[in-house]
């Protein structure tokens, strides 16, 4: 793999290290793979509290995906940038069709654990090209989760990237978090990435100035929420609240979510 398709392994750490603790996210699947392929992390990359951020923000993600297939439960599921993840099994894919997309070296490696179905869908592809998305069956709606994917691609590769979206489907949803431009410089010099050759990153500060791929701004979303942050205790809990989570957060990391129709939906507590 290459140097971008390395940085999988650092979310995957991250929610197997939350799992194995029982706090904020439960993915047995990625518990499995990290202890079966026994991979090599150093430095900022296993960092316990990247890993509570990395798991905060799979379960933002996650909660946020079971809303939208309440919402369409007919919808066609797109999660770009899949890598190892397991949120086909956290979610579910109930009736809907799933696509998780990554290059194609990263799914020749997931096939090792996950296996298709009826409802369930490998593509290895590279998503800044326009060929891979006829494969897809159009629908009336269509939910699009990228996670971790759009601070590998320039501002016109992230455009081109939703506009194919946009003009293939006929309705999409969107949630994506980004680098600010801020966090994209810096991440040259700091940045747990670059335990794994990555240096060159992209943010984004302006969510609107993606408004002309046809899809609208509709809603920036918390990272690390209180009700998760709540999951940890003691000393973690306060450090990672003032120091990681809040304002600091939101200096380096932005969450996202466009749509061609509908209403706001800001991301809360479920139940």
């Amino acid at each position: 793999m290459n140097s971008v398709n390395k940085t999988l392994y650092i979310p995957l750490y991250g929610k197997a290290y939350v799992s194995k603790k029982g706090i904020i996210l439960q993915d047995t699947k990625a518990e499995e793979i990290w202890n079966a392929e026994g991979f090599s992390l150093k430095g900022k990359s296993k960092s316990k509290w990247l890993a509570y951020y990395m798991g905060m923000r799979s379960a933002v993600f996650d909660e946020w995906l079971r809303r939208k297939i309440r919402e369409y439960p007919d919808a066609v599921i797109l999660h770009i940038g899949c890598g190892m993840d397991s949120r086909v099994h956290r979610v579910g894919c109930g009736g809907n069709n799933w696509y998780d997309v990554d290059f194609p070296e990263v799914v020749a490696e997931r096939s090792r654990y996950y296996a298709e179905s009826d409802g369930y869908h490998m593509l290895g592809a590279d998503i800044r090209g326009e060929n891979w998305i006829g494969t897809i069956p159009k629908s009336s709606h269509t939910i699009v989760v990228m996670e971790g994917v759009s601070m590998y691609l320039t501002f016109e590769e992230l455009q081109a990237l939703l506009r194919t979206l946009r003009g293939y489907f006929e309705n999409v949803s969107l949630l994506m978090d980004c680098y600010t431009v801020f966090a994209a410089k810096a991440s040259r010099y700091k940045n747990p990435i670059n335990d794994v050759g990555v240096t060159r990153v992209y943010g984004i500060d302006d969510p609107k100035l993606l408004e002309d791929t046809g899809l609208s701004f509709r809603a920036e979303h918390e990272m690390t929420p209180d009700w998760m942050i709540n999951e940890l205790t003691g000393m973690e809990k306060r450090i990672f609240k003032h120091v990681f989570g809040g304002k600091l957060s939101r200096k380096m990391y932005r969450l996202y979510e466009y749509r061609t129709d509908g209403i706001l939906c800001p991301t809360k507590q479920p139940g």
